[in-house]
């Protein structure tokens, strides 16, 4: 097993982490705040605060500019400023539409890239384990042109996904009570992500995605 291998399950448990830590923690704050008598506002700010400096964080350390972090950050900064100059707190409900909005976009852009999001975000997690035939990625990448096709539908998918969520969102914000929001969208992130990985797993087996991987349980089909 190859360190990058190895490696994958430590990477996706501290994904998962931040997930939770930037969609969990903000919400949970919310509703502490918000039982406490502090107005939605305040409540939805600070709960606000933590994927922001989250954001920041990772900009900082990894050394790099990150266009997508930058959008992100500057919608909180405009949601809140928003919220705070109207007094209306459905900005700060509709920017988590918004940040879904840019990763959406995001996934459409990189269409154009060398290598798809989905490409590069499946890689690190599937590539070298031991339920494939060993074979490099970039070696499928260029004998196989299927395999491209397969990954930039796959990427066009968490795009469309992606984007239809972030309409869900802004629906929401604007159309519910408030204080139901926080909740109902913590409760979106995973469904969202269920539906995307239904699509795209049966749209890999219809395509062949597992048989140009040399995949053990389609040989011993």
């Amino acid at each position: 097993m190859s360190a990058e291998t190895a490696a994958a399950p430590a990477s996706l448990k501290r994904q998962l982490g931040l997930y939770a830590l930037d969609f969990g923690a903000p919400i949970a704050l919310y509703y502490v705040l918000h039982g406490a008598g502090v107005s939605n506002i305040v409540a939805l700010s600070a709960g606000a605060v933590i994927p922001a400096c989250s954001a920041a964080v990772g900009a900082i350390t990894s050394r790099r500019v990150d266009a997508v972090a930058i959008l992100v950050l500057a919608s909180f900064v405009v949601s809140i400023a928003a919220s705070l100059v109207t007094h209306n707190a459905r900005f700060l409900l509709a920017k988590d539409g918004l940040i879904t909005a840019v990763w959406g976009l995001w996934f459409f852009a990189s269409l154009r890239a060398h290598w798809p999001a989905a490409y590069e975000f499946a890689r690190p997690l599937m590539e070298g384990r031991r339920s494939f035939a060993p074979c490099s990625w970039d070696t499928v990448w260029i004998e196989q042109p299927q395999f491209g096709r397969i990954w930039r539908a796959s990427t066009a998918v968490w795009g469309i996904a992606m984007l239809v969520d972030a309409v869900i969102r802004v629906v929401m914000s604007y159309s519910l009570p408030v204080h139901t929001v926080p909740a109902l969208g913590g409760v979106l992130w995973p469904v969202t992500f269920l539906v995307i990985q239904v699509v795209t797993n049966v749209h890999y087996h219809r395509s062949g995605l597992y048989q140009l991987l040399g995949a053990r349980w389609v040989r011993n089909a």
